[in-house]
């Protein structure tokens, strides 16, 4: 499944990255780490995200997450089957205003009803996409719901530990590997102003050119205010 034919592209999660042909979603681990296949410029890369919030406002986080899991428990009434309801990406932001969760569980009942057992769908609503797969077909409802979000509990001066944690995999891929950090919180992590921050990133990141053989993993971090490549220090 293209995840760009759903406009994936625009969601919060993507939107400030670099445009891509394809985007296929390959799952999550225990760690909460998101793993995609994408196609750009004709070559195939893993790309590898992790959604992270402040410790300090991780209830904005939890509330939105009771909101969608709301929804989901609305749905179950009219539909008929198993399934696993799994949330990509959502702008917490923007729905802890204006989240409707009737809205959300109609849109869940129009995608779900639709499906035969084996069968994934994207679920679009305002900023939220998940992904609804229907594992079995019996004669009531159940839906399980799945999301993934890390909550970053050091200072901001140790935001390289989560770098050093998300990187320790790739340093020698064997494929171009993107992988991007994308800071859900109101006060982001990242801060250019923080010298003790930027010296701990830039020594983690320097350390990937004499290890990496092949392709050395662009490292992007995402906030509220853009994405910044780190390797490069380039703003999108």
């Amino acid at each position: 499944m293209n995840l760009i034919d759903f406009g994936f592209q625009n969601s919060n999660l993507f939107q400030n990255m670099p445009l891509f042909d394809e985007i296929s979603y390959t799952g999550h681990n225990e760690d909460k780490l998101r793993q995609y296949k994408a196609i750009r410029e004709g070559q195939v890369c893993d790309i590898l995200t992790l959604n992270f919030i402040r410790h300090d406002e991780k209830i904005l986080w939890e509330a939105v997450e009771d909101f969608v899991k709301r929804s989901t428990i609305n749905a179950v009434s009219s539909v008929r089957g198993v399934f696993i309801f799994d949330l990509l990406t959502i702008d917490i932001h923007k729905e802890i205003k204006n989240f409707k969760h009737s809205e959300f569980a109609a849109v869940i009942v129009n995608t779900a009803v639709k499906l035969a057992p084996g069968q994934i769908k994207m679920v679009k609503y305002s900023s939220a996409y998940a992904l609804i797969h229907k594992t079995i077909e019996v004669d009531w409802g159940k839906i399980n719901f799945k999301t993934a979000v890390n909550v970053f509990k050091d200072k901001p001066d140790y935001l390289d530990l989560l770098i050093k944690w998300l990187l320790k995999d790739y340093t020698y891929p064997h494929n171009p590997v993107i992988l991007l950090f994308n800071d859900l919180s109101q006060n982001p992590v990242f801060d250019l102003k923080n010298e003790t921050q930027q010296t701990r990133i830039k020594n983690a990141i320097d350390k990937l050119i004499p290890n990496s053989i092949e392709f050395i993993p662009e490292v992007y971090i995402q906030d509220k205010l853009g994405a910044r490549e780190l390797l490069s220090e380039s703003k999108l």
